[in-house]
């Protein structure tokens, strides 16, 4: 059956599959299962779409057929197809049979998919004992069998639909999850911030060098695409620490149609893996990121001796490495092109010692763009408020824009949100550079350097609202006739109760 869908059906449907879980494996750990069997879903409806419009255009000739499938984008085994697991899901051995239908999978499709389910098995105990595991598999293969999960182009039109729902998975699983969910999900609207305040353009290379599941580089591209009429002219890097993030990020970049990629996994700070000839970090137009904040144990042991000379402006404190990660998208933006957007912990602004010395060669070196304070809870996970640092090595003037957009969001239940209205607000702040009352400031170097580098936001912009002058006089004269009013209702007060048989 090929009935219309929109989005939200689709979403829902996925939602609610999750159910077979709920109760019987923790968020934290049914994510990856179900992101992944959503990508298996999607893979395998394309695979029979196309195959079956090549059935109706060639009829018999199955040679002919099976060339033409060789140059899709992706090769799907027959034994890997999410039918052939559906039709025996009744029987034991549902957590084989997957894991040897991803392996499949990957190895017809290494270019693309090299590594991505390594770190995920549907056989794990994870999902319980032999019987409850088996019960578990069979039942989300009935629910991603539904009509509301047919997932064929020819019914859903658009690619993004499937990637769509993919990235409302991500952002449902944060939100629910708790404080771990920052490690792979960045709220859209703060991508899409972040992705208008570096303006990308066509032929750029963009770098993540956090990049969870992918979806602030995407927010990058589609930028792109909105402003160059389609244009698919650039390339996005990225690296991600956590293994399963990292294959989230893959998928996400496969379901979005975003064939030139080049994500990896690894510690970004330890090991950086996006280097170019002779082992030097690879330079970049754009460089966004949200790394975790104010990690612990990010590397301090090795980092004086850095080979890659990120921390010649200075060494972050051994417990807090917010800015190994500033230091290095620094050290990798492109000497011409390089600008740069990052999310912070208000700490960053203002901390001291070593932190304090960075931030002032950071400034010397006329770097620093822009400071923009954002509203609290806005992040899965923590209340706290966050800024976003923009830097750019082709900066045309000395001054620092100092923008307090604290105070102007929509309240949620547990979630704060920026509208359009908020983020236009703050695009054509940052483009005018000019101050504006009780919300923008642009200070100069001298003021920076009178203040101490320190860059906490107060300093520069000032919010304070004035209180009325209160006319005591004026509230004398009102006291006086509410002292009369109260007299007057007590007399009144004391006939009703009279007349009631209240006496005294």
């Amino acid at each position: 059956m090929n009935s219309p869908i929109n989005q939200d059906t689709i979403n829902k449907a996925v939602w609610g599959a999750c159910d077979t879980f709920r109760g019987v494996v923790d968020p934290s750990i049914y994510k990856d299962y179900v992101l992944t069997i959503l990508f298996l879903k999607y893979l395998s409806d394309v695979w029979l779409d196309h195959k079956e419009q090549y059935e109706t255009e060639y009829g018999d000739e199955k040679e002919l057929i099976a060339e033409m499938m060789k140059n899709e984008r992706f090769v799907l085994p027959d034994s890997a197809n999410f039918y052939a697991l559906y039709e025996r899901r009744s029987e034991p051995g549902n957590g084989e049979r997957f894991d040897k239908a991803l392996h499949a999978i990957e190895e017809a499709n290494l270019a693309k998919l090299r590594g991505v389910f390594q770190d995920i098995s549907f056989n794990s105990n994870k999902l319980g004992e032999e019987k409850q595991k088996n019960d578990i598999l069979s039942h989300l293969l009935e629910d991603f069998s539904k009509d509301a999960l047919n997932l064929r182009p020819s019914r859903i039109g658009k690619l993004d639909v499937i990637g769509n729902a993919y990235e409302f998975l991500i952002k449902n699983f944060a939100a629910t999850s708790g404080k771990k969910a920052g490690e792979f999900y960045t709220p859209p609207e703060v991508s899409e911030l972040i992705s208008r305040l570096v303006e990308p353009v066509e032929g750029d290379e963009i770098c993540d060098p956090a990049c969870g599941s992918g979806s602030l580089l995407m927010k990058c591209g589609n930028q792109i695409k909105k402003c160059f009429d389609g244009s698919k002219r650039y390339a996005l890097f990225g690296q991600e620490a956590i293994g399963s993030t990292w294959a989230l990020a893959k998928m996400n970049m496969f379901l979005h149609g975003e064939d030139n990629h080049r994500i990896e996994w690894g510690d970004t700070i330890r090991n950086p893996k996006l280097l170019e000839g002779e082992g030097r970090l690879k330079h970049f137009d754009v460089i966004v990121a949200n790394p975790p904040f104010s990690l612990d144990k990010w590397g301090h042991e090795s980092a004086e001796y850095d080979p890659y000379g990120r921390f010649r402006r200075g060494v972050p404190p051994r417990t807090k490495g917010d800015y190994a990660f500033i230091l290095h998208m620094i050290e990798t933006m492109k000497p011409g092109s390089g600008r740069m957007g990052v999310v912070v912990p208000h700490g960053v602004l203002f901390r001291g010692a070593a932190e304090g010395r960075i931030r002032q060669k950071l400034i010397e070196e006329n770097l620093l763009d822009a400071v923009i304070g954002l509203p609290e809870k806005l992040f899965y996970g923590t209340g706290i408020p966050a800024a976003i640092l923009v830097f750019r090595k082709n900066k045309t003037d000395e001054r620092v824009l100092f923008i307090d957009a604290s105070r102007e969001y929509k309240d949620g239940k547990n979630q704060n949100f920026l509208t359009e209205e908020h983020l236009s607000k703050i695009i054509e702040t940052c483009k005018a550079r000019e101050p504006i009352d009780k919300y923008a400031y642009l200070a100069s170097l001298n003021e920076i350097k009178e203040n101490d580098f320190n860059l906490n936001i107060p300093r520069y912009v000032d919010t304070f609202e004035e209180e009325e002058e209160i006319d005591l006089m004026a509230v004398l004269r009102e006291r006086e006739q509410l002292k009369g009013k109260l007299a007057e209702l007590e007399v009144e007060m004391a006939e009703y109760l009279k007349e009631l048989g209240y006496e005294e």
